[in-house]
Parts: C-alpha cells; structure tokens; sequence
C-alpha cells in the first residue's frame, strides 16, 4: 500500500477568501492579550495584575448584570416544569406559557421554522410598530436571525453577483465595523469605502456617498449602502435630516439599503434621539416608502439587554420581490433556524413587562440603571481622553465604544513600518504590555491615511473604566516623551 503524501488541506491549498478575511475585534491584540492573561495566571511577573479587556463590546463579560425578567422568561422555557413554582412573577409565566405554545412539542429544544417562530415574529412587528409610532410593520417581513450578524451576511449572499464591472459593490462607512470588510472579503464582493466626517463629530455627509458611489462605478456596480446608527466604532447617532437625504440618495441610485440597527437604545447625548431608517421612509410619502429596498437589523446582544451568548437576532425586510424572498427563505432553511433560546430573549427584548404588570418597577429600574451608568461612561471616557495631549476624542452620542484620535510621533511610525505593522497596532500593543490594557487599533476599522485612532469599549465598570483611562492617559504621555527623545539630536 502506498502512503498518502502530504494533506489536503494547507495555507496554499485554502480557500483565499478566507485568507482576505480579517477580524480585528478579536485579532492579534487580543491573542497577545489572552497569552498574557494565561502567564498571569501561571505567576508570570507583568507590570500589571489583570488584562482589562476593553476591545469588544461583550457586555456581561464586563460585569453588566443580566435583566432579571429576560433570564426569568428565558428559565422558564427552557424548564417548564417552574410554570408551576411561586418564585416566578405571572407576567414572565404568561410570556413563556405563549412562547412554548409557538414551538414544536412546546418545548425549545424543538427546531422552528427557518424565519422563526411565529408568534415571535408577531411581537417583533408590534414592537416595530410601537417605536415607529403607527408605521405599519408587517410580521411576515420579520426574519429571526443568529444575532444581527447572520442577518447582515445572509442578505449580502442574496446581493452579490456578477463579474468585473458588474460586480457587486458594497458601500460601508469608514471606520466601519470589521464584519462587513469580512463578509464582502469571503463573498469576493467589492469594498467601496465612504468616509464619515470626524470634524463633525462623524457625521455621514451625502455628497461623500455620491463622491464614492460615482468613482466605484468606474470599476464595479454598486448596489448597496450599508449603515451603521448608532455607530460602531464611532458613536454618532444620526440625524433625521441626514437618514433623509441618505434615503434621498438611495432612491435615486436604486441602492439597496441596509440598516444596522443594533445600538438603537443606546443613545446618550441629550441632543440626540434615535431615528429607525424604516420611520424617516414611510414620513418620506408612498413614492419613497413602496419602493427603497430596505433591511433593518437588531439584536439581544447590545441594548440594556447585553445578552450576546444567546445570539438573539431579527431583520426587517421591506420591497423585496416575492421570487427573492422566497429564495432567501430557501437560503436560511439550510442553517435549519436560528437558536430558539436566542429568539426567546429576542422577543422580551421587544415585548418587555409594562406599567401595571408585577414586574415592571423592577425592570425600568434595571433597565435605568444600566443606561444611566453607560451615559456616565461616555461622557467620562470623553472628557477624560480630551484632557491628555495628542489625544482627541469626539462626544460618544451613542452605542458602546469611544474611537479617539491619536498623536503617533514620527519616530514611532517608522519604528512600526520597520517592524511591518500599522502604528496604531504598535501603540495598542505596547499598550498592552505595558499596562495589561486590550484595545482595537483604529486601522482594523478603517481610517483616512495618516489619521490614526483606537477602539476602546465603555463597557467597564466605572471605578475600573476609571483606572483603565487614567493608566491609557499616562501610558500616551510616556509614549510620546519617549519618542520625542529618540528625536531629539545628539549634542
């Protein structure tokens, strides 16, 4: 018998698309930090006792605890037999009772249908119809989802198509968040990048989607704009006025527009107020609302809720042709159905207890209370970071994550070019390993050349998010004396 040479499967014979793929939230950063974490814990000597994990917005990893009526619901789902203790309020028992009925064999561990389960859907579609004051929200157009994630990369399978100059172009706001640049790189789509304006406190200007929309057409066809509101990692939240002349656009461009709606309760600055693209359509009359293509996402994930383990997800999908659903329908079958775990905390998430019902006093003051403390901490983080030379932060309106811009001395940029990295990535690792402190550089998001910019998350806990800045702060001051130094001629 001859013995087989060599495997199949190596780094030349790998798919490239996967090799395009780049995820910076949880990129070599955090593979360092996770190896300095192990050495912690093995006695390793550190300037530091603990890694703090500021890179990804994993609220509960943070310490948030979790909303008691959510894990009531979703416990009684998954153990139907506490319907009957008196330790659980009527309201969750009624929730879960309704729940367990949509489900195959009223129990969770059952597969539902590739969209969801219905009754889910339904609440889903009056929540929309609640917070879009009256816009009509069709529950058929609900699709539950494995997080916002699986949503956004399954509409974009349904979009790409073609070759050469017919081939898709996806429109992504830079910074953006990496799944995106990650999606459209393993569909072989083309990434067309619009720039939001950091002088402007990140604001999304029209002229910059047609500056980017006219140049992409000379060597693709683009077809989608893809927004992120509230902003991840940038932390604008829209204005009415600037959703409706994006709409504007897309309707003159025949853009199919995809919304990421994730960040939607957490809204921060006074003068801000979350807009749902889905309202801004249907106040922009019929001819507008019947005929932009137009997918929105959420999630359990993000919110007061925090709940990413359960990967809790739903899209809206509004105009899209009866043939394609029907195939995207198809498409999602092959993944069976999203976690019904995760649908059922989707659905308290839009179906919360409300005033009058046992538990309502005890959610608002949860729900309060983690809103309040994230407004602190943006606010904190802001004007913190503003104070320290070389750093420049803009007001977190919204979402999770605070995206100053830094002062790199020249000395460090040709330090890092020699060592063949961005020198953002040299400033977080450093950072790193110096004060055990785990950030995203600004280039695994995307940025204007020579800028240069972190991603840090707001979620710590306050006195701890306090320490994590006053140690970046010092951490920045150092850096640049020390470059500053190395610049400085020899006498």
């Amino acid at each position: 018998m001859i013995a087989r040479q060599g495997r199949s499967l190596t780094m030349e014979t790998l798919n490239p698309n996967v090799k395009a793929v780049e995820y910076a939230v949880r990129g070599p950063i955090v593979l360092k930090a996770v190896e300095i974490e192990k050495g912690l814990q093995q006695g390793m000597k550190r300037p530091f006792e603990e890694v703090i994990k500021a890179n990804i917005g994993d609220a509960h990893a943070m310490g948030q605890q979790p909303i008691t009526f959510l894990r009531q619901v979703v416990a009684l789902c998954t153990c139907p037999e506490l319907l009957e203790s008196p330790a659980f309020p009527e309201d969750a028992k009624i929730r879960a009772r309704r729940i367990l009925q949509g489900c195959g064999g009223k129990s969770l561990g059952s597969y539902s249908d590739s969209q969801g389960v219905d009754c889910i859907r339904k609440d889903i579609a009056a929540y929309l119809e609640r917070r879009d004051q009256g816009v009509p929200a069709n529950w058929e157009d609900i699709y539950l989802t494995t997080g916002a994630s699986d949503g956004i990369m399954s509409i974009l399978k349904l979009l790409v198509s073609g070759q050469g100059l017919s081939r898709t172009g996806v429109m992504i706001p830079i910074p953006q968040y990496p799944l995106y640049s990650a999606a459209i790189s393993e569909l072989e789509a083309v990434q067309v990048n619009y720039y939001l304006d950091e002088e402007h406190c990140w604001a999304l200007d029209v002229n910059e989607l047609r500056r980017a929309y006219w140049e992409a057409k000379r060597y693709c066809n683009p077809k989608v704009l893809c927004i992120i509101n509230p902003g991840n990692p940038t932390g604008q939240v829209q204005s009415r006025k600037c959703i409706e002349d994006v709409l504007h656009f897309a309707y003159e461009e025949k853009l199919f527009v995809m919304s990421d709606e994730v960040y939607q309760d957490n809204v921060y600055s006074p003068d801000c107020q979350f807009h749902s693209f889905k309202k801004v359509l249907y106040e922009m009359g019929p001819e507008y609302f019947d005929s932009v293509e137009l997918t929105s996402f959420h999630s359990t994930s993000k919110g007061y809720t925090g709940e990413c383990g359960f990967r809790g997800g739903y899209m809206e999908v509004i105009n899209m042709a009866a043939e394609v659903k029907a195939q995207l329908v198809k498409l999602l079958s092959v993944r069976l159905c999203p976690p019904v775990s995760g649908q059922a905390a989707m659905d308290v998430v839009v179906n919360p207890p409300q005033q009058g019902e046992p538990s309502y006093p005890q959610f608002l003051k949860e729900k309060m209370l983690v809103l309040s403390a994230l407004a602190e901490k943006a606010k904190m983080t802001e004007e913190i970071l503003n104070k320290v030379p070389g750093i420049k932060c803009n007001p977190v309106q919204g979402a999770m994550y605070a995206f100053p811009r830094i002062f790199i001395p020249p000395q460090a940029i040709e330090e890092a070019k020699a060592l063949g990295m961005p020198p953002d990535m040299l400033y977080c690792l450093r950072l790193l390993e110096e004060t055990g402190i785990c950030i995203v550089p600004g280039s695994g998001f995307g940025q204007k050349e020579g800028t240069y910019h972190f991603r840090m998350t707001i979620l710590p806990p306050t006195e701890k998010l306090k320490v994590l800045l006053e140690k970046l702060s010092a951490f920045h001051i150092k850096f640049l004396e020390e470059y500053a130094a190395l610049q400085e001629p020899s006498r």
